[in-house]
């Protein structure tokens, strides 16, 4: 109870901040370009971002917590069906434990900006979220025909997980580090542009006419590029893909390692979650097996679990 209760809190300390955040994505684009237009801040805004600061898409930061915000939610959920299934028997020690390592786990993927800190906005490399604590496999026999499991859905899963690694996680990744890419080379572009604008200016009325038409272009130039990051929200798109990525870690992991559910419930969730009925699981599932089989690709139009 007392981990739900924190579980709860922290839902709504990131909807707070997510909608703070979304107040300052739509202030925020008409607030640049006015600034950057502007030829009397121009020189204040190019010694801003000469300190070393990254121009962060606000959409990012609100796509953030949305996604804490409706993890956590998932989690306290959890956790009271932890509390309604085992109300009578008692819970024990791991139970709790488990629950405080799933919060502290939430808690690494995506930090809340009041502890001081945050999540690295331009990696390096794109990286799925992880959000769940780390799951051993447990190294027992076949889950035969014991608690819904047979060797039939062994395989399925099996195939399933196959799908998810070669399809739809390998092209997440990839459109993840495109809009990656995009966000640092928009955030680059834009106080670079603005810092010429701002040093051409300062050239104005000293017998160049040059100076003038370079401050404008580049100021001109500056807006396009802030609206582009601003307006196309390509930071809340890399968000997407790094939660969506996480997702797919997820499935892939739960497959590999669940052990205790019903087999035929698992079956379930598995094709909810992937937006399939339970014969258009198993029908992907036949594709995949064929395929491989016989040293073909799926049918794209198949393969996609999205």
């Amino acid at each position: 109870m007392a981990v739900l209760e924190e579980v709860i809190d922290r839902v709504e300390m990131h909807k707070n901040i997510g909608e703070q955040r979304n107040n300052w994505n739509s202030l925020l684009l008409n607030s640049v370009n006015m600034i950057t237009l502007s030829a009397a801040l121009m020189a204040g805004i190019a010694s801003m971002n000469a300190s070393g600061l990254d121009s962060v898409s606000a959409s990012q930061l609100v796509e953030e917590q949305r996604n804490a915000t409706r993890l956590f939610k998932q989690l306290r959920n959890r956790i009271e069906m932890v509390l309604w299934e085992k109300i009578e028997d008692g819970f024990s020690e791991a139970d709790v434990k488990e629950a405080i390592k799933r919060v502290l786990c939430l808690d690494k993927a995506y930090p809340l900006p009041l502890v001081g800190t945050m999540l690295e906005k331009f990696p390096q490399e794109f990286k799925p979220a992880t959000w769940w604590p780390e799951t051993k496999p447990e190294f027992t026999n076949s889950r035969t025909d014991a608690n819904g499991w047979n060797s039939e859905l062994e395989m399925e899963m099996k195939e399933v997980v196959e799908v998810i690694k070669s399809r739809d996680a390998e092209e997440y990744e990839k459109l993840g580090n495109v809009a990656l890419k995009l966000n640092r080379v928009l955030a680059i572009s834009g106080p670079v542009l603005t810092g010429i604008a701002a040093v051409s200016s300062g050239f104005i009325g000293h017998g160049s006419g040059l100076a003038g038409v370079v401050a404008t272009t580049c100021a001109s130039l500056a807006a396009v590029v802030n609206t582009l990051e601003h307006g196309g929200q390509v930071g809340m798109v890399f968000e997407m893909y790094r939660n969506s990525a996480g997702f797919f870690s997820l499935l892939e992991d739960t497959i590999k390692t669940e052990r205790r559910e019903n087999g035929q419930v698992f079956e379930t969730k598995v094709a909810l979650k992937l937006g399939r009925s339970l014969s258009e699981l198993r029908d992907l599932a036949r594709r995949s097996s064929l395929s491989r089989l016989q040293g073909s690709a799926i049918d794209e139009c198949a393969s996609k679990l999205f």
